[in-house]
């Protein structure tokens, strides 16, 4: 079983590979528009594919399915109001960045504010990536290929420790190699053939899940079941002892997912590289639609998991691996190993595609090296990913340990979103707001979440309030605070955004009923399963 598992998992990994070379290998890789922007060619499957897959990675897999084995259908917040985030990435975000035909979120902010806010925000983005976003994306991979793939077994390997450093440094170098010589058009392709896997093969792990449910008797007799045997994990409300209590979907849930979605370098990059912004937003929309699949395949394994496992003394992020191991065929355990390694791959790569961006054009060409040619900036990009790739691969396996991996991701993840989220917002819906707010802000929002994470006695407000909450409240205050800046000592001349010329911003005609239907079907959702 072990050598039709290997074989398989080897031939889609190839095959993916070989399949992104033949259409990517004439692009052009030497400018920085065509390494880090794709050429600004992208067209809406591509987006859509891209913005998928680059979320949809082993921290998702592992970690939702993981909270949904403790928490059930109420973690299913991270999918769904993630569609009102695309939604107002499409009207009203995305037409505001391709205006100023932007590559990264600091220049935005540059060309809002001024150079120093530009150089904190790439200093905070960077910082985040190398310390949270990377790290986390190796190790979640790792533990979910370690149950998957029965690592232990295939490599004699008995030392849980050496293993999990082993699994991150391949799949880290391997990684590090599609993002750093490839560029943004090889990451999205590579994503996109990835995405499709990853769907059909997140189907095939419910429908053999629920026929274990019902011991072959059918996937209904198996959803019967689950929902007969553990109806409070199938209730969408969430209650106040679990990880996302009801309420925090309108505070601090619904603002990280909107910095996630709308401002999150990583993931909007390749919105910057659409062709225009009518296919920008149909490629935003149509992620928004596969996003309400989500928790079927995100969410559902892990409640199956539950039913099946619970117990034997599973742990719930090693829920996910355990359940396709033993569910799955054998060449189907490897195609889908394969699908994750590509799940993994395209996060990391793209998380790192992203953080050489943030630091060739904003740090190396904007203060380093300010004659710098196309070719240098591209070459200093690879130099600096390899640094942050290494980085992350040493701090990956010291994660081990932790209670909920999603919990703590979303947790670590809000120190940077919401001080950042709060600048961008208050930066494009005011003319006179300063600079001098916007680095308060950042630095500030960033000091105050972080004390009220570590630092005694601030730490006892999240305890109170829950730690959603107290997110939003900075949220809030930072927004005050910018604002009544802005008043006492606003700018001189107010700020006008003016269109670069970069795309086309003729917007899609069907993008306003496509978002209309989409809030509507979120609701729709969150009724259909109120407890």
């Amino acid at each position: 079983m072990h050598a039709i598992t290997l074989l398989s998992f080897l031939f889609f990994t190839g095959l993916v590979a070989f399949i992104t070379w033949r259409i990517t290998r004439r692009d052009d890789h030497g400018t920085a528009s065509g390494f880090f922007l794709a050429g600004r060619s992208l067209t809406f499957p591509l987006i859509a594919g891209s913005l998928l897959m680059t979320n949809l990675s082993t921290e998702q897999m592992v970690g939702l399915n993981g909270a949904a084995f403790s928490d059930g259908l109420s973690v299913m917040a991270w999918e769904v109001v993630a569609v009102i985030a695309l939604v107002a990435l499409a009207l009203f975000f995305l037409p505001r960045f391709l205006k100023s035909g932007i590559a990264t979120v600091p220049q935005l902010l540059e060309i809002r504010f001024d150079k120093g806010t530009q150089l904190i925000t790439n200093v905070i983005f960077l910082v985040a990536y190398a310390a949270i976003l990377l790290p986390i994306i190796l190790y979640s991979g790792a533990v979910g290929l370690q149950g998957m793939l029965d690592l232990h077994d295939l490599t004699g390997i008995r030392s849980d420790t050496v293993l999990l450093w082993l699994t991150v440094w391949v799949v880290g170098i391997i990684g590090s190699l599609y993002a750093l010589f490839g560029g943004l058009r090889t990451v999205v392709v590579s994503d996109t053939l990835n995405g499709v896997g990853l769907l059909i093969g997140g189907f095939v792990i419910v429908y053999f899940g629920l026929q274990a449910v019902s011991d072959s008797g059918g996937v209904m007799e198996g959803w019967s079941i689950l929902k007969e045997s553990n109806p409070d994990k199938l209730d969408s409300i969430g209650g106040s002892e679990q990880q996302v209590p009801f309420f925090t979907l309108f505070t601090g849930v619904f603002l990280i997912n909107l910095f996630y979605w709308t401002t999150n370098q990583q993931i909007i990059q390749r919105t910057f590289a659409a062709k225009n912004l009518a296919e920008g937003q149909k490629g935003v929309l149509l992620t928004g639609f596969f996003k309400l699949l989500g928790p079927l395949y995100l969410v559902l394994p892990g409640i199956i998991a539950y039913h099946l496992y619970a117990d034997q003394g599973v742990k719930a992020d090693e829920a996910y691996g355990h359940l396709v191991f033993n569910v799955l065929p054998a060449p189907l355990t490897g195609f889908f190993a394969a699908v994750m390694v590509g799940a993994i791959l395209s996060s990391f790569n793209s998380a790192l595609n992203s953080t050489t961006t943030l630091f060739s054009l904003g740090l190396y060409k904007a203060v380093l090296n300010k004659d710098a040619s196309e070719e240098q900036v591209v070459k200093s990009s690879k130099v600096f990913g390899w640094i942050m790739a290494i980085a992350a691969m040493v701090i990956a396996p010291l994660l081990a340990g932790q209670e909920s991996l999603f919990g703590y991701l979303q947790k670590m993840n809000a120190i940077y979103f919401i001080p950042i989220l709060a600048v961008v917002i208050v930066g494009l819906l005011t003319r006179r707001v300063p600079p001098m707010a916007a680095k308060i802000a950042l630095v500030g929002g960033c000091l105050m979440i972080a004390a009220g994470y570590f630092v005694p006695p601030f730490d006892q407000l999240p305890a109170i309030m829950h730690e959603f909450h107290f997110v939003a409240a900075v949220f809030l205050l930072l927004v005050a605070i910018m604002l009544v800046i802005g008043k006492l000592r606003p700018r001189e001349i107010p700020w006008v955004q003016e269109d670069s010329g970069a795309v086309d911003l003729t917007p899609w005609r069907g993008a306003i009923p496509a978002g209309i239907v989409l809030v509507v079907l979120v609701i729709a959702i969150y009724v259909a399963f109120a407890g």
